[in-house]
């Protein structure tokens, strides 16, 4: 099943760098979160998109959104990814592949882990889902300009 936009995001269980169960629903609600799932820890690619994040975060935080990257990568191995590129953003586990797999995010080639970037309003729903198995950076200033006018509407 494929998430489609529009529609309320599953709340799904990832781990968090303590080993902490955090669930997807208790991160809604006071930001827009950008979600993006990605293969694997400082790989030629997922580095370019961690760092394309990483030199946006500000913009992103001054817009509204939190940036959160998933992948079944260890709490370790997300340890050392953020401090060798000094990333500012919270990295989560989705060993299992559960979150993954709950949300739609298929694998690249049959192969490899997807990489996906979702971005959630603060009402928990779907508003674009980036896909893309090999642009890494592009993405990230269609995920900001979204979050841009998603914050600049006026509330309900």
């Amino acid at each position: 099943m494929t998430l489609e936009v529009g529609q309320k995001v599953p709340d799904v269980a990832l781990t968090d760098a303590a080993g902490v169960t955090v669930q997807l629903a208790s991160l809604i609600g006071n930001k827009t979160i950008v979600l993006y799932f990605y293969p694997r820890d400082d790989s030629y690619g997922c580095t370019i998109e961690a760092c394309a994040f990483r030199d946006s975060y500000e913009d992103f935080l001054e817009a509204g959104a939190e940036v959160i990257g998933v992948s079944a990568d260890s709490a370790a191995d997300h340890k050392a990814f953020k401090a060798k590129h000094k990333l500012p953003f919270t990295l989560l586990t989705d060993a299992s592949g559960a979150a993954a797999a709950g949300l739609g995010v298929k694998k690249s080639f049959g192969v490899l882990p997807g990489r996906v970037t979702f971005v959630i309003d603060r009402d928990g729903v779907l508003r674009n889902r980036f896909d893309f198995a090999v642009r890494m950076k592009e993405h990230v200033s269609q995920a900001l300009a979204l979050v841009k006018s998603l914050e600049a509407r006026p509330a309900a």
